[in-house]
This record gives structure tokens, sequence and C-alpha cells, in this order.
């Protein structure tokens, strides 16, 4: 089956937003292909703000998070691959959701099987 971390996090994520407050998420900075702003890693972790209108061109699918941000003033394509995510909660309250562990395949998804339509036909 297909990890569920990234269903729970496009989750989390709208419901944090849908009531006004701000979306953080946890890191584990010492994942592979993790790129962050390692200036700020703390205890090999990173809290990003992911809020609309802290972000660019935010992408959340079932692969990864990835956005552009501004760190100390200087722009940065930031790249979380989903197993690296571990929380994502409301930076207000604290509220939110503690992903739970889960394997993570190392090969990259199967290419969706092309779909069948409908063929028109000519009829005299």
């Amino acid at each position: 089956m297909l990890p569920k971390r990234s269903y729970l996090l496009n989750a989390a994520y709208q419901w944090v937003a849908d009531n006004d407050m701000t979306p953080y998420l946890l890191v584990d900075a010492e994942q592979k292909d993790v790129v962050i702003p390692t200036e700020f890693v703390k205890d090999g972790q990173i809290v990003l703000n992911i809020s609309m209108s802290a972000v660019r061109h935010l992408i959340m699918d079932k692969e990864a998070v990835s956005f552009e941000a501004r760190f100390g003033g200087k722009p940065m394509q930031v790249y979380v691959p989903m197993c690296a995510a571990l929380a994502l909660y409301a930076q207000e309250n604290g509220d939110g959701f503690v992903f739970p562990d889960e394997e993570f395949s190392n090969e990259p998804p199967p290419p969706p099987e092309p779909k069948k339509g409908f063929q028109l036909k000519v009829v005299k």
C-alpha cells in the first residue's frame, strides 16, 4: 500500500489553514535528499512555516513537500521528502498531527496506466 503520510499531511495542512492558523512542518533534517537551510537545524530537526504568506509555489504531493521561501533574506528552494516530514501543527496553539512511522520505498512509483476513454466512430 501507499504510505498514508502525504494524505495526512494534506489534510492536516487544510485543517490548520481553515482555522486561520499558521501551519508549521517539523522536519527530520538528517534524512536523505532533504534540502533546507542547515543553519536553522537544531537537534537534527527544523520547523518550517509553510503558510501561504510565508512560501511561494507550495507543492505537497505523494513524494515530497517543496516550496520557495526566504531565510535570513535569502531566497531558497526547499525540498522535504515525505519520509522526512514528522509532524504538522498550528503555530498558535500547537494542535496538529504527529505522523506515524511508515516504510517508504526507495523506488520511484510506477507510471500511471493509460486511461481508456471513449472512442468516436464515424456514423453514416
